[in-house]
């Protein structure tokens, strides 16, 4: 194949840089996978109505989100283990991240620690939290988040245990033989094991992540740092309203990539109920799905501020691994700007409802 042109053959490609155990790792979802494709098939569901007669000689992507500004509406949402793609792994993703002025979410789970990735990462930068049992563990994460300049915490909600994607199982998922998850191993020794006949990171999660985590918590995590909350994993109304009045400052609208609760509602079907709902109060971002500059399109149009982006950075990153993600993201910026030009907005202030129509 030539230069891909398009995130879906970044995806072909990738399958020829990675193991079948890590492949299917990255584009996995849980049981029978209908919420992973349902996340795709959502944006056939959603048609445009361009405006005809604009000036679109020059269009405009920047946006601010918590205040931060971006240069086009796009964050690397929060992928862990990224090193199983390249060797430079969360190092590469924020790298391209920074020179494409976009925000960047890093896992808990990273294979970089949020330190080294917070020396490249000079543009918009937060940081994805699991609260593990060990409440110490978690308060020190948030202070190395803090210290390192990140943002704001983005609490992941939606993974109390971890979905049953059969394809890890299959495989005995575990880490090779020198990755660790940075973050954790140096400072508690944790590690992902090797379980026969079961995924090594389910057995981690129902070990270390604490299941028990409600509303009430959130308070707590607050006091650890001054650094505003965002909440991942919102599919409801009345959880983002809830959230709201806990005090988070944004939500994500996501369902994990299609990898926590199979047949769960896809994440754009779910953004217009929790614009409603918010109402304002919070700034709303989506994942899930996303893979051409039309989808993001949509989803704005829906009411969402940003998006962010999951598996096609790691098959840009497989591929070429800083190269790879910055060519991606120039993709996307570059069919955005096309589909907004041929839709009759030269701004992102220009996108709204009336863009968009439901076909059922």
């Amino acid at each position: 194949m030539n230069s891909p042109i398009n995130l879906f053959e970044y995806e072909q490609l990738a399958k020829s840089h990675l193991s079948q155990m890590t492949f299917d790792y990255y584009s996995s979802g849980a049981w029978d996978e209908i919420t992973l494709k349902d996340n795709r098939t959502a944006f056939t569901r959603i048609k445009l109505r361009p405006k005809m007669l604009v000036d679109v000689s020059k269009i405009n992507l920047t946006t601010k989100v918590l205040d931060e500004p971006l240069q086009l509406p796009l964050f690397i949402a929060p992928m862990a283990f990224q090193c199983l793609a390249h060797p430079d792994g969360e190092i590469a993703t924020a790298s391209a991240a920074a020179s494409a002025g976009v925000g960047m979410v890093l896992s808990t789970l990273s294979t970089k620690s949020l330190e080294e990735v917070a020396k490249v990462a000079n543009t918009l930068k937060w940081f994805q939290l699991y609260i593990h049992k060990d409440r110490g563990l978690t308060r020190a994460l948030v202070e190395r988040a803090y210290t390192a300049g990140y943002k704001a915490l983005c609490l992941t909600v939606d993974a109390p245990v971890l979905g049953k994607r059969e394809r890890d199982q299959r495989n005995e998922f575990t880490l090779p033989p020198g990755l660790h998850p940075a973050n954790l191993t140096k400072i508690s020794g944790l590690d992902i094991p090797h379980e026969q006949g079961e995924s090594g990171l389910l057995t981690y999660f129902a070990e270390q992540i604490n299941p028990a985590l409600t509303w009430k918590d959130l308070e707590w995590l607050q006091s650890l740092s001054p650094l505003p909350l965002v909440l991942k994993g919102i599919l409801r109304g009345d959880d983002a309203v809830r959230a709201v009045e806990y005090g988070a400052q944004a939500i994500v609208v996501s369902n994990h990539g299609g990898r926590q609760l199979d047949g769960a509602i896809a994440s754009l079907d779910a953004l217009p109920e929790i614009i409603a709902a918010v109402d304002g109060k919070a700034e709303v971002l989506l994942d899930g799905g996303i893979r051409r500059g039309t989808d993001i399109l949509k989803a704005l149009a829906l009411g969402a501020k940003a998006i962010l982006i999951g598996r096609p950075v790691l098959w840009g990153l497989a591929v070429s691994g800083q190269e790879g993600v910055s060519d991606m993201i120039s993709l996307l910026k570059d069919e955005l700007t096309s589909a907004m030009a041929l839709s009759g907005c030269a701004s992102l202030q220009d996108i709204d409802s009336t863009l968009v129509i439901r076909n059922w």
